[in-house]
């Protein structure tokens, strides 16, 4: 049994924050991303985020430290659009085994770290498993709503290849999140199960989805309740939702979410909603007393951030955190 079991029976799991916003301050160039490696590259590869975990390894190493050093028990890897379908934008689907390895093998040397230098409080890595661009529910041409743009079996091949090395570069949990379509999601928890089929292993498996707005759907259409019946058929560390809305709006599908299941809940909101500028405005000040009556309401066992959150967004919350009693789930007789 994973240690994380123990760990989220005693206290409330804090995740970390945004990893784009942290890397933006970096203010990466094209050149910067393509790195000695990659100078000749035959596609732009600014924007790639996920290709820092080879070309910029340090600035990775460095965000996972400060989120540690915030308070967080789990840290995501930076592997958001580690697929060959997200890959394809780059035409880098030949590196996504590598680039998911060496994100997952990263996140877990300053886990490790960190844990050594305090083993009362283990930190753990969570493989960061995205929706990627296409949807399986969805038509991308309002002219032919019977097409889509990806298959059920392409999203399965391409998430298995990052599950595999994820688990090889040593994660302790898979997150899939950001989950607007949860085909997408199905597609990737098929694939997990595969693979822990095939290798005869156990790994907690975190699911996330996101709330688009104030309809309560998710962008499929799915409600609270329909997504959670929609993933709860596969044993589940957690189930929650993160991105798309800021912590005070998540509240009323926390608790429709935390009424309903008996897995453990998680939440990463953003830092309020986006500002005229696609920015996030909202203080880790702000954003802790939001948070804080998510804990008074009993809603959560992971809490953490989103876009626009920061160290200081996640020390915010931590600290508060602490102060809580996690939330209890009903064992099944």
């Amino acid at each position: 049994m994973s240690k994380i079991y123990q760990e989220i029976q005693k206290r409330i799991l804090v995740l970390d924050g945004a990893m784009g916003t942290m890397l933006q301050a970096y203010k990466f160039t094209e050149e910067d991303f393509r790195g000695e490696r990659f100078k000749d590259y035959k596609s732009p590869l600014q924007g790639n985020n996920d290709l820092l975990s080879i070309t910029q390894p340090e600035a990775i190493k460095t965000i996972h430290a400060k989120y540690f050093e915030a308070g967080a028990d789990i840290v995501e890897t930076n592997t958001f659009s580690g697929t060959t379908i997200a890959m394809a934008d780059y035409n880098m689907e030949d590196l996504v085994y590598e680039l998911n390895y060496e994100s997952a093998k990263i996140a877990k040397e300053v886990a490790d770290e960190f844990t050594k230098a305090n083993p009362k409080k283990p930190r753990f890595v969570a493989g960061s498993i995205g929706p990627t661009n296409r949807t399986a529910s969805l038509s991308p041409d309002v002219n032919k709503p019977e097409y889509r743009a990806i298959t059920f079996e392409e999203l399965r091949v391409a998430y298995k290849q990052q599950v595999e090395a994820l688990i090889d570069g040593g994660v302790d949990v898979l997150l899939v999140e950001t989950i607007f379509d949860t085909l997408n999601a199905k597609a990737a928890l098929f694939a997990i199960e595969e693979v822990k089929e095939e290798r005869n292993i156990d790994i907690p498996i975190m699911v996330s989805g996101t709330i688009t707005d104030a309809s309560g759907r998710t962008l499929s259409g799915q409600t609270v309740e329909a997504f959670l019946t929609s993933v709860s058929h596969i044993p589940l560390l957690s189930v929650g939702f993160n991105c798309a809305l800021g912590a005070q709006q998540l509240q009323p599908y926390l608790q429709r979410l935390s009424r309903e299941t008996n897995f453990y809940t998680s939440a990463h909101p953003n830092a309020g909603l986006p500002n005229a500028f696609g920015e996030y405005d909202e203080t880790p000040e702000q954003m802790q007393a939001f948070i804080e009556s998510y804990l008074k309401d009993d809603l959560i066992n992971i809490i953490g951030g989103c876009c626009g959150t920061s160290p200081a967004h996640i020390k915010a919350i931590a600290e508060v955190a602490e102060k809580y009693a996690p939330r209890k789930i009903k064992v099944e007789a």
